[in-house]
């Protein structure tokens, strides 16, 4: 099993770069701030060791990925990116890395899999896992009740069916009950992950949110 082992150099644009993503997330919403990029870090640390991935360039994505999320910018999918690349420029790193990050940046996203796959690398398939593991489990369930609350959804609507066949644009503009969530995106995440150390963290993580819609729907009918 691999183990981490950066040079100085990289040590230090990575405590750089957890300075700027902790400045840029300061005040974000609960489910995607400084501790989501934590946890996906940390998974992301934990897949790669299973991986033939670029430690560094794993690193660095699962630390940048989330720098700014578009639905919190207009829909502006290439805000992230551009704050991403304008910082790793900063820090002098190599073209081949700043574009490699940046590419994972605008091809992770769970609406961005609705087009179908157009760049792939053992890297993103670390880190978008990492970031979908996230979604999922008793932390997923917190997310997305958070964020339905922040954006002032209701908890559940019986009347308001999920849409499981939307398109990327379709998935961006719905306003849909939290409960429709899972069915529109969590519970889907456990057959699109990459690596198998991912598929095995997911199926504890669905199974509980399985678990815990089974006891939603009881209480809600008064059981």
């Amino acid at each position: 099993m691999k183990k981490y082992a950066f040079t100085e150099e990289q040590q230090r644009v990575l405590r750089c770069t957890e300075d700027f993503v902790k400045e840029q997330l300061s005040g974000a919403e609960g489910g995607h701030d400084w501790w989501h990029v934590v946890r996906v870090r940390n998974t992301a640390r934990a897949l790669v060791k299973h991986e033939e991935a670029d430690e560094y360039v794993t690193e660095l994505a699962a630390l940048l990925h989330d720098v700014a999320d578009a639905k919190f910018y207009g829909g502006d999918e290439e805000k992230g990116p551009l704050l991403a690349g304008a910082f790793l420029e900063s820090q002098h790193v190599t073209p081949e890395v700043r574009e490699h990050v940046l590419n994972i940046i605008r091809h992770m996203s769970f609406k961005n899999s609705l087009e179908g796959r157009r760049f792939y690398s053992a890297e993103l398939a670390v880190v978008q896992d990492a970031d979908r593991l996230d979604a999922m489990g008793a932390i997923g369930i917190a997310r997305a009740f958070n964020y339905g609350g922040f954006k002032n959804r209701p908890l559940y609507n019986p009347a308001i069916a999920p849409q499981q066949q939307m398109t990327k644009e379709e998935y961006k503009n719905s306003e849909a009950p939290t409960i429709n969530h899972f069915y529109e995106k969590l519970l889907l995440l456990k057959d699109k992950m990459n690596t198998a150390a991912g598929r095995a963290m997911a199926s504890e993580r669905h199974d509980f949110m399985v678990r815990f819609l089974e006891q939603f729907y009881k209480e809600w009918e008064g059981e």
